[in-house]
């Protein structure tokens, strides 16, 4: 039974009386439940008291105000809250299904924070981490910082997949890297060549993003290291930056992972396939030396130590420098070592060395395979400081 406590002040007998029609049953109003005050607002009654205020409060043991100012009672709340956890609970299964079956989803940017943005999903609101964003917002505007473009993304629709769909721990992951995955990876091939933008570069290889012909960056494909540069290079760092633009080559597509390997050597002449014709200009000066004088040419500085240490490695008999050039320009101060790739004449290959402007060919008698010689040559420099 309804408890109501009224607060009138200080009020007429004009006053009490109204108060008493109002808490009184009017058979002129088709009421059957009193405090139905929107209908209320029909009766003869009530309209000839609109001019009277009172101050009215009341108070219910089994009602409630909603936030539009409509009294509703417990029942209705627990209704209503029983509709609202009903519809959560069939958007937290229809994203489970959007996950399972790995469907694109337009999603709306509600906001962010500093993790990431916040995605609207029906009722649920879910998180897309920064490292799930596709690479063209970086790529377009390098010069905003990650919380601005997040800022400019907001009230935007943005291509997403669900990646963690978790009801009991309320975790709503998206990603847009693989939208875009699903929408543009059957673009690419092996061989492929894009222009590219260095993204983040670590010691093991440089992310690259790939660049389309509508001038957007969709996919990324990591560059390892070793395909990088013909040269031995240790740490990608050492040659790249965020930011440099490059020219790739598709070297393999994991479409299951999700992964592009690719490669910037690959765009270049394979030194393998230079002698010392073609690394010497036609002008520059080639001095030949046969078989009695060949020693008279002094060994670049650290070749000979490269030279005792391959007499050392099992299959290699013996190794001498045959002829040497000079370049007119210097292309490395360092050492550069590398194995031609030109048929070797019987059981001899040939090496080319070259720092500053010197360039010496070294001829290398060996019963080892050309696989055979470069890891030789790998363990050898290795070992040498």
């Amino acid at each position: 039974m309804p408890i109501f406590t009224a607060s009138l002040g200080s009020v007429s007998r004009t006053q009490i009386a109204f108060l008493s029609r109002v808490f009184a049953f009017d058979s002129s109003c088709n009421h059957h439940q009193v405090l139905n005050f929107p209908q209320l607002s029909n009766c003869n009654s009530f309209k000839r008291a609109a001019l009277l205020t009172p101050k009215v409060t009341v108070s219910s043991g089994s009602a409630a105000k909603t936030d539009d100012g409509v009294v509703q009672t417990q029942q209705q709340s627990s209704s209503l809250d029983d509709a609202r956890q009903a519809r959560r609970s069939a958007d937290w299964k229809a994203a489970q299904a959007y996950k399972e079956k790995g469907i694109i989803y337009e999603g709306r940017v509600e906001g962010f924070n500093g993790g990431g943005l916040l995605v609207r999903f029906y009722s649920i609101v879910g998180f897309l981490p920064f490292p799930q964003l596709g690479p063209t917002y970086t790529c377009k505007e390098p010069q905003k910082s990650i919380q601005e473009i997040a800022k400019d993304l907001v009230g935007s629709v943005i291509p997403t997949k669900i990646i963690q769909a978790d009801e009991e721990n309320r975790r709503l992951i998206f990603s847009e890297k693989e939208a875009l995955w699903s929408k543009f990876s059957q673009q690419i091939k092996v061989g492929d060549i894009f222009q590219g933008r260095v993204g983040s570069v670590e010691d093991y290889g440089a992310f690259i993003h790939l660049r389309f012909l509508d001038g957007q960056y969709y996919l990324t494909g990591l560059v390892h290291v070793s395909e990088v540069s013909w040269d031995l290079v240790q740490d990608a760092r050492d040659i790249l930056e965020a930011g440099d633009e490059v020219r790739v080559k598709i070297i393999s597509v994991d479409r299951e992972r999700s992964r592009v390997t690719l490669s910037i050597k690959q765009l270049e002449e394979d030194p393998l396939f230079e002698t010392l014709e073609t690394v010497i200009p036609q002008d520059a000066s080639i001095s030949q030396n046969d078989e009695d004088n060949s020693y008279d040419i002094e060994p670049l500085p650290g070749l000979e130590m490269i030279v005792q240490e391959l007499l050392r490695e099992d299959g290699i008999n013996d190794v001498k420098i045959s002829r040497q050039g000079f370049e007119r320009r210097v292309v490395s101060q360092d050492l550069q070592l590398w194995l031609s790739n030109v048929p070797p004449v019987g059981n001899q290959f040939t090496l080319l060395a070259r720092a500053g402007r010197q360039v010496q060919e070294i001829l290398l008698t060996t019963s080892l395979d050309q696989e055979g010689i470069k890891r030789a040559l790998q363990r050898v420099l290795e070992r040498v400081p």
